[in-house]
């Protein structure tokens, strides 16, 4: 399997280890020193999968991961790379939009085939067409139909969509979707509630049964009944 990776990563040392055993396990690795190189690289390119470590000298890869995961468009896996091992920071890195997590040190074999695995499960939703019961949503034209009617969606709530969509059928928390929209610049702490009610309006309401639901004390989700 011949995959294209970013490694973000300031230690020199363990860059040149990791790049050393991913191009010998057939990858084709691009490396970048800092945040700003590594996101400069992202943005000209498109991987498989971004390899991001978490302490940078330029910029905190959290919010260096939000940047990229921003990019719902192209939806890259992050396997996140750290020394920080305790479930705060865990935590705090999954909500930032990792797809998986490895603390340093690591085995490189391990490194190669959690990257095989991101790929894998996110290759599933390569498709530009994502069908969910009565909704079909078309991510490179920015359009939704629900039963073959249009959703007049604006850029913020198809985005909404979308996210939730991908993470059918599970759920996203508040925290999650906030972080993946706005990052840190979401206006209020109402913002989130408004464009959930703005998209059950046009999602839900001329509908039969409601697709949003409200997960009480966890966030919100996509549902469609059993047949």
């Amino acid at each position: 399997m011949s995959l294209t990776a970013l490694l973000i990563e300031d230690n020199t040392d363990i860059a040149r280890q990791v790049c050393d055993f991913l191009e010998q396990q057939l990858f084709q690795v691009d490396y970048a020193s800092s945040g700003k190189m590594g996101y400069s690289l992202f943005q000209q390119h498109q991987y498989d999968v971004v390899l991001l470590d978490l302490m940078l000298p330029d910029i905190d890869g959290i919010k260096l991961c939000r940047q990229i995961k921003t990019n719902y468009e192209v939806n890259t896996p992050v396997l996140m790379l750290t020394a920080r091992d305790s479930i705060y920071d865990k935590g705090i890195g999954f909500e930032a939009g990792a797809d998986d997590y490895l603390t340093k040190p690591f085995s490189l074999e391990e490194v190669a085939m959690r990257c095989k695995a991101l790929y894998r499960r996110h290759n599933l939703y390569r498709s530009q067409i994502l069908n969910i019961g009565e909704l079909c949503i078309d991510i490179r034209q920015h359009k939704a139909t629900r039963r073959g009617q249009t959703l007049k969606l604006s850029r913020t709530d198809f985005k909404l969509l979308l996210l939730l969509a991908k993470a059918f059928p599970q759920a996203m928390t508040r925290s999650e979707l906030l972080s993946r929209i706005w990052g840190d610049n979401f206006p209020d702490s109402d913002v989130l509630r408004s464009h959930i009610y703005i998209l059950r309006s046009i999602l839900d309401k001329p509908f039969s049964y409601n697709m949003l639901k409200n997960i009480h004390g966890v966030g919100y989700k996509l549902d469609v009944p059993y047949e």
